[in-house]
């Protein structure tokens, strides 16, 4: 099936770990480049673990797991693991600071500049792997037009059930549907300073989603750091 949108794949991988099956997912990454199911691969080095700090050298890491964070919460999925933190102490200061481990791999895949998945991520029932998906990709499944978890809500602010069925939103609350965070009421917009949720109140009281676009949802793939 051809994609309806430009998909563009980040693959952010440990190097030079480049070593089996890392290295034939990559090899695979560029077939399918090579084969037209991907319009464009962007092969991303990153080291083994990122200080949490704003002094570390690797801000541009931290932004992307942030990115990365901000969009499983939105689909209701985990992303840790691959991703996970831990304590480390240096050998020469015993000076104990917080790191984020990163993954062998990981894949981001953007439609046009919309970030619409990350790979590996968990649901309750499953955890999709990097080969999954290379699987599905090399067998021409649309990942643009139809994303592998589902989209929870509609740009229209109604929500589906597992029939397919659409539902009135929420009973309108101080906290923002996405986040929990207070909204901030301005002129017929309510917006949620945190997250950039944006909606207006519905007839019925609660909320309802517009179709203006999250500012953190576009972000230029060109801005993923090369190191």
């Amino acid at each position: 099936m051809k994609q309806t949108r430009t998909l563009t794949v980040v693959c952010h991988v440990r190097a030079p770990l480049l070593l089996e099956p890392v290295d034939s997912q990559v090899e695979s990454l560029r077939a399918c480049e090579e084969e037209g199911t991907i319009d464009e691969l962007l092969v991303r080095s990153w080291p083994k673990e990122v200080r949490l700090s704003e002094n570390s050298p690797y801000q541009e890491v931290l932004e992307t797991y942030d990115r990365f964070e901000q969009w499983a919460d939105r689909r209701n999925v985990s992303i840790r693991p691959p991703f996970r933190t831990r304590t480390a102490t240096s050998q020469v200061t015993d000076e104990r600071r917080e790191v984020l481990v990163t993954p062998l791999l990981c894949l981001e895949c953007y439609a046009d500049d919309e970030l619409v998945a990350v790979y590996p991520h968990s649901t309750d029932e499953e955890t999709i792997t990097t080969e999954d998906v290379i699987a599905r990709i090399r067998c021409g499944e649309d990942l643009v037009s139809a994303d592998p978890i589902g989209s929870d809500v509609e740009a229209n602010g109604l929500e589906r059930d597992d029939t397919g069925a659409e539902s009135a939103p929420s009973p309108r609350s101080d906290g923002c549907p996405d986040c929990g965070e207070r909204l901030v009421d301005g002129q017929g917009l309510v917006t949620c300073p945190d997250c950039g949720w944006i909606g207006t109140i519905a007839e019925d009281g609660g909320y309802t989603r517009t179709s203006v676009e999250r500012v953190s949802d576009r972000k230029p793939v060109r801005a993923v750091p090369d190191r």
